[in-house]
């Protein structure tokens, strides 16, 4: 997923909050997070040469080296490069498991574009650089080594906790969610799952500005638009033209809005977004909070882009195709048109909606099909959010009170996609909670120099340890 909350450009006048916590961690814990962070980036995950075996073997191996018993750690997948961790540690029952998740795979890297080794660990400069150190290996090194500390400490939960480390959330046939909720349900099932590639730590200018907490996430889909004509000669063009009437069909996309929705979820998060700016962006943003939403200030929000996405269902042409030879009127013309589609609303509806806009009965408006981890093609579902349970607000609440009091909670939407949607969509609510803190003008996730500051994972170590546990704890 895309890092980061939209923030950036308009927030102003933050309090500072309390500095890094590193000199409270243990060293050596720091020194084995490290390495485990390494360890993670040092094993290339790609799809396209990586091994996400190799990653959850490696994980596998120091979980057992712990203590964990071989029957609680397993390591399964349907193909040989692409298997997912799964461990069970087991509490006393008084309540019903939670399960935590990360993706061990991460987008492609190329050495040339990168000033350093991507798939080399370096620390520089205040930085650990290497792929995936934003998307999302941290992340995982923040789960296992809280499993261990956990473990070695003979700490009992009231309730079994379930780490699942997987595969193929960047891309690939062999999504690790989807193929365990379809052939391992019992391995994995919660009463929610708390997703750390999500609901980022948010800090600007080096002050610590809110903790996100994903509860919901736009559904993804593709739509090929396409018009054919006879053809002909170039030296003799007429009235029909298959780049031309594509092109007037997307001009027509590209100046339509759909209709403003507002949930739970984003009613919440503009509410907060509001208390963190002033002037007329923090009247528009409590404005969208009201019910009914201020007309007014939906309209003056639809024109920032990332507000816009959070108001709407969203369709944008991507690709673009068409033609055979220079020198022929052109007998096809394609474009992918990819939309993100707010939860709830009925992607076929979307589709119906293109086509009225488009008004060309010559034009075909087609789902582009997705593929499943059997390789099935599959239909486009909605992704319900995800309620907020206030034991997961009042956990996160508290955890953040014992080391960066006052930095509030924000509940989102993302306008990309995570692996929730497969549990959202199988009935675990699902929370993305990062536990640690990235920087709203520094981001780098899939792209070159990736990186996170050491002492925002070294936070970020701690803050997962004491939250996994305070989730863990009847109050």
């Amino acid at each position: 997923m895309t890092r980061g909350l939209g923030l950036a450009a308009i927030l102003c006048g933050a309090a500072a909050l309390p500095g890094s916590l590193v000199a409270q961690s243990d060293p050596a814990v720091n020194t084995e997070a490290r390495a485990i962070f390494q360890q993670l980036i040092e094993t290339n995950t790609s799809d396209s040469v990586g091994s996400v075996t190799e990653a959850s073997e490696a994980m596998a191996k120091r979980l057992l080296a712990a203590g964990f018993s071989a029957k609680d750690v397993s390591v399964a997948g349907p193909n040989d490069r692409k298997k997912n961790l799964v461990v069970r540690y087991h509490g006393s029952g008084q309540r019903n498991p939670i399960l935590f998740i990360g993706h061990l795979d991460v987008v492609e890297a190329r050495r040339e574009d990168w000033s350093v080794d991507p798939f080399q660990f370096i620390e520089k400069d205040g930085y650990f650089y290497g792929r995936g150190t934003q998307d999302m290996k941290e992340g995982d090194a923040i789960l296992v080594e809280s499993f261990l500390r956990l473990k070695r400490e003979g700490f009992v939960p009231d309730r079994d906790l379930i780490l699942a480390l997987t595969a193929d959330e960047e891309g690939g046939d062999f999504n690790g969610i989807d193929w365990l909720i379809k052939e391992h349900r019992d391995w994995i099932d919660a009463e929610f799952c708390i997703n750390l590639d999500g609901g980022e730590f948010e800090k600007l200018k080096g002050k610590r500005v809110l903790a996100g907490m994903q509860a919901s996430e736009k559904v993804y889909a593709d739509f090929r638009f396409e018009t054919r004509n006879p053809g002909g000669h170039s030296s003799v063009p007429g009235a029909e033209n298959a780049i031309y009437e594509l092109a007037v069909a997307l001009l027509k996309v590209q100046s339509f809005s759909f209709p403003v929705e507002i949930n739970e979820i984003t009613r919440n998060y503009f509410a907060h977004a509001a208390t963190l700016t002033n002037g007329q962006l923090a009247a528009d943003l409590r404005g969208a909070a009201k019910e009914p939403a201020d007309p007014d200030s939906i309209k003056r929000l639809s024109n920032n882009p990332y507000y816009n996405s959070l108001l709407h269902t969203t369709c944008v042409a991507t690709m673009l195709s068409g033609g055979h030879a220079p020198n022929a009127l052109p007998q096809m013309a394609r474009a992918n048109v990819n939309c993100r589609i707010f939860p709830g609303e009925d992607p076929e509806n979307v589709r119906k909606s293109l086509e009225r806009v488009v008004a060309d009965g010559k034009l075909s408006i087609t789902v582009v099909p997705q593929k499943t981890v059997d390789g099935k093609i599959v239909p486009i579902v909605t992704v319900p959010p995800s309620p907020l349970l206030p034991e997961v607000t009042s956990a996160l609440d508290r955890t953040l009170a014992t080391m960066w009091p006052g930095v509030p909670i924000v509940p989102t939407m993302s306008t990309g996609a995570t692996d929730g949607k497969y549990l959202r969509i199988a009935g675990i609510p699902t929370y993305g909670i990062a536990c640690m803190f990235f920087d709203m003008e520094d981001h780098r996730s899939h792209g070159k120099d990736e990186r996170v500051a050491v002492e925002d994972f070294y936070d970020g170590v701690e803050f997962g340890y004491r939250f996994l546990k305070t989730l863990s704890t009847a109050k």
